[in-house]
């Protein structure tokens, strides 16, 4: 199956440089740009793209708004979004991961990252990257000392503890599945379980509750 992507970026050069790398890559097709959030929530929405990729700072609407516009809380059939940018300590990117967003990646990750950010997402999981992502999320929690975090409708248990910290570290399903020696489906099922007692969308926001309480640090 081709993963179809929506690229978004203000830089005609960037975007022609994303589209290349991408449709060099076999199952993945770029089937439209935007110039702007608001062009691109207009494409995404008409067109239904399995992974849209966002740029954080554009004109008219700022990837965030794009982002919380395709996949916040409240649509009722959220995108897969992949936010990217030049700076890797962009404010607007904890914003743009509570908003829903995938994953995130500087634009000089090169072709390897960023394929596997367009895989991760259309499978449904997030590419935390270890020396970006995981950085930023701990340099956000630290800035939210002393304001209370959610805790969990019932109490984690001690294999959900080694998952949590497993996706907080940016592995993937297979990769948590070889360290602590459960199935696939095992691991699947310990996901499900933590998203519905964190009250998480997805494993970028389980990371980011493994960093707020303190789980794990860098």
């Amino acid at each position: 199956m081709t993963i179809r992507v929506l690229i978004a970026d203000d830089h005609e050069i960037v975007r022609s440089g994303l589209r290349m790398i991408l449709d060099a890559q076999p199952g993945i097709e770029v089937i439209a740009e935007a110039r702007d959030g608001r062009e691109a929530v207009t494409l995404a929405r008409a067109l239904r793209p399995d992974v849209c990729l966002f740029d954080i700072r554009m004109p008219d609407m700022n990837g965030l708004e794009a982002t919380r516009a395709l996949a916040g809380p409240d649509v009722e059939d959220p995108m897969a979004v992949v936010v990217i940018t030049t700076f890797d300590l962009d404010e607007y990117v904890h914003g743009a991961l509570k908003a829903g967003a995938r994953g995130f990646l500087l634009k000089d990750a090169g072709p390897e990252l960023l394929t596997q950010a367009i895989h991760a997402a259309a499978n449904g999981e997030a590419l935390i990257a270890p020396n970006i992502t995981i950085r930023l999320l701990a340099a956000f929690a630290n800035l939210r000392t002393g304001q209370p975090t959610a805790q969990p409708v019932e109490p984690l248990t001690a294999r959900e503890e080694e998952v949590l910290r497993t996706v907080a570290r940016g592995l993937t399903n297979a990769e948590i599945a070889d360290e602590l020696y459960i199935s696939l489906s095992t691991v699947k099922t310990h996901l499900a379980s933590l998203m519905g007692k964190l009250g998480a969308r997805n494993r970028v926001e389980i990371a980011m509750w493994a960093y707020e309480t303190k789980r794990i640090t860098t």
